[in-house]
Order: C-alpha cells, then sequence, then structure tokens
C-alpha cells in the first residue's frame, strides 16, 4: 500500500525530497505510461510520482492516456492522490505563483476517454459525481496548506480541451459560467479516479492569469507560465509534506 501518490502536471516531473526512488515500468490494459512512476519514500512514508506529460512534457493535454495513467495508480493502492495542475486564474484572489484547492468542476473537453466502465469490471455505469473531489481529503489538505492556500471553497475549476490557451471571449464565458481557474487536464482524471474509488484532489498551481482577464497584462508567454508554476510548487511541496505528517 502506498500512503500518497502524487500526479505531477506542466512544470512539475520529479519530487526532489522522494528518498530511495524506483523507477517502475508499467504497463496497463489501456497501453504504456508515458512516463514510469516514481516509488519511494518520503519522511519514511511510501509514495509514488507520475508525471503525467511524461518526463520531458511530451504529452499534449488532449493526447493524455488518463485511463492508464488512473489505471497504474490504482494499482498501488494509495490512500491518498493529490494531482497538481497549472491552471489560469480567473479571480481577483489568486494571482500568479499563489496555490488553490477547486471544490467544483465544469468540463469542457471533448473526445477523451472518460470511463472506464465496460473495460474494467468494477467500473460502475454510472457514478455520484455531485462532488468531484474527496471531500475528507479536499479538508485535509486545506488544513495542512493553511495560509500558504489562497482559496479553497466555492471555487471552480473549468477544464478546456487545449493545447491552445483560451479566447478573451471564451474567459468571458468561462466567468459567468462561475469558473475561477481555467486549464486542461482537470478531466477526466477526476471521474476516473472516482470510478476506481480513489480519494482525489487537485491542487492548482497559478500560472498565469487568463486570457484578457487583465487587459492591462501583456501576452501569456511558457517562461511565464513555468516561472511562476516554479514558485508555487514550492509551497505546494510544504502543504503536501505537512498532509504527509498530519492527516495520513
Amino acid at each position: 500500500m502506498t500512503d500518497l501518490v502524487v500526479i505531477g502536471g506542466t512544470g512539475v516531473y520529479g519530487i526532489d525530497r522522494v528518498q530511495d526512488v524506483e523507477r517502475v515500468a508499467v504497463d496497463t490494459p489501456f497501453g504504456p505510461l508515458e512516463s514510469p512512476l516514481l516509488r519511494g519514500s518520503w519522511g519514511g512514508r511510501p509514495v509514488a510520482f507520475l508525471a503525467r506529460h511524461g518526463e520531458q512534457h511530451s504529452v499534449l493535454p488532449h493526447e493524455v492516456n488518463y485511463r492508464a495513467n488512473v489505471w497504474a495508480v490504482a494499482q498501488l493502492a494509495p490512500r491518498a492522490v493529490v494531482a497538481v495542475n497549472a491552471v489560469g486564474s480567473l479571480d481577483d484572489r489568486l494571482p500568479p505563483a499563489a496555490l488553490a484547492l477547486p471544490d467544483q468542476l465544469l468540463d469542457y473537453t471533448f473526445g477523451r476517454a472518460s470511463t472506464f466502465y465496460g473495460d474494467v469490471p468494477e467500473a460502475p455505469i454510472h457514478v455520484d459525481f455531485t462532488h468531484p473531489y474527496d471531500g475528507g481529503l479536499h479538508a485535509a489538505v486545506a488544513r495542512a496548506a493553511g495560509d500558504d492556500l489562497a482559496v479553497s471553497r466555492d471555487l471552480v475549476y473549468g477544464v478546456t480541451q487545449g493545447p491552445r490557451l483560451e479566447t478573451a471571449a471564451e474567459i468571458r464565458r468561462m466567468r459567468q459560467d462561475g469558473c475561477g481557474l481555467v486549464g486542461m487536464t482537470g478531466m477526466p482524471e477526476a471521474v476516473l479516479a472516482r470510478e476506481l474509488g480513489l480519494a482525489y484532489v487537485s491542487l492548482c498551481l497559478i500560472g498565469n492569469w487568463a486570457a484578457g482577464f487583465r487587459p492591462d497584462e501583456p501576452e501569456i508567454t511558457l517562461d511565464e507560465v513555468l516561472e511562476n508554476v516554479s514558485a508555487a510548487m514550492e509551497s505546494a511541496l510544504g502543504v503536501i509534506e505537512r498532509l504527509l505528517v498530519r492527516a495520513l
């Protein structure tokens, strides 16, 4: 059994605090993973890490084999799964480099394999997805984060198809829909985790203001996003470490 699995997104391809790392190649019923599972220990606790986009960020958001990733994670029987997602902000409380913990999802993606039903015997045809993130784990992460977390309640993560960034008009529509965050990898990962009974939350790293949200902001660049994600990840590592020590 594994205490914690961290799934890393853009700019997060490993965790240097994990010790005695073992690289595990996994072949799944849904094809191979894009990167090995990294298993090791963190503070004496068994943990694992998976780079969602591959170790060289070679896989675009709409091309990620989410079913293979989630199936492989489930084989570790983790007590908790923390998905790290790089996102844009549509909320004045969430500047670049901040951390956020969404509690709701809006799915704008299309054409992604979004269920295990029919392929994994234990996968149900319907799952209750009213609250897409595990309530107990969400509360535990919020407690572990404390003041490091900018927002943890009434926050909606809108998931777009990618790989392009959104237009200003699309962001206006998403704001009208109630979204405070925009990213490309939150779905179908969350619902697949729910189908396999995993305790799963998303810890979001704010990489930029969303397109047009701040009209005076310059053009969004990858360098800017990666710099902000790197800064936010330093805070996220502290949150995850406290989660391990205090709650798992």
